[in-house]
C-alpha cells in the first residue's frame, strides 16, 4: 500500500471510496530494556529530548503502522483513512501502542 493512500483525514482527495471493510489495527507491546532505562536516565540529567526513548516510541508506532497497513492489505484494502494512535501504559515501563483506521478500497476520481 502507498503510504500517500494512508490518512488521518476522512478522504483522500483525488480517490472516492467505493468499499469500506472496516477498522484494522496494528497493537504492539513494548518494554523498556535495562540499559535504555538507564540510558535514558542518564539523559534526564542533562535535560532536552531524551533521544533513547524518541527512538524507542517512534520505532513502536511505526512497527504499530505496518501492522496495520498488512491487515488492510489482506482484506484488499489499498487506503486506510481516519488513522489514529492510542497508547496505554500496561505496567510500568511496559506501554501497549494502537494504531488503527478504517481500510477502504479507492479508486481515482474521474475528471
Amino acid at each position: 500500500m502507498e503510504h500517500s493512500k494512508t490518512t488521518t483525514a476522512f478522504e483522500i482527495k483525488g480517490y472516492c471510496i467505493v468499499r469500506n471493510l472496516g477498522v484494522v489495527r496494528g497493537i504492539l507491546v513494548r518494554s523498556r530494556s535495562i540499559f535504555g532505562s538507564i540510558g535514558a536516565s542518564l539523559q534526564t540529567l542533562i535535560g532536552g529530548n531524551i533521544t533513547i526513548l524518541s527512538e524507542l516510541c517512534e520505532k513502536t508506532r511505526e512497527e504499530a503502522f505496518e501492522t496495520m497497513i498488512k491487515q488492510a492489505e489482506t482484506l484488499g484494502a489499498n487506503a486506510i483513512i481516519g488513522i489514529r494512535y492510542e497508547s496505554t501504559e500496561i505496567f510500568q515501563g511496559v506501554t501497549e501502542v494502537l494504531c488503527y483506521g478504517t481500510a477502504v478500497v479507492v479508486e481515482e476520481q474521474r475528471k
